[in-house]
């Protein structure tokens, strides 16, 4: 049996981790779990309903990072 952290545990407790939440309830519950000794992330995945075989639809972006692009 796999044994779970203990911040893994009280994190359970707080909300079921493995349902997906609205934008800012997902944030209200990320300020309440425990806070780790690095530097955290979140992912956010983001499903847009378009279909990318079709020209008019394709989805195109660009971002700047903070640090450049690591060169």
């Amino acid at each position: 049996m796999v044994k779970l952290s203990k911040r893994y545990q009280t994190a359970q407790q707080i909300k079921d981790l493995s349902q997906g939440y609205p934008l800012e309830e997902a944030v209200t519950i990320l300020s309440e779990m425990p806070t780790a000794k690095f530097d955290e992330t979140v992912e956010l995945a983001v499903r847009l309903g378009v279909d990318p075989k079709q020209s008019n639809l394709m989805i195109r972006g660009v971002i700047s990072l903070p640090n450049g692009s690591g060169k």
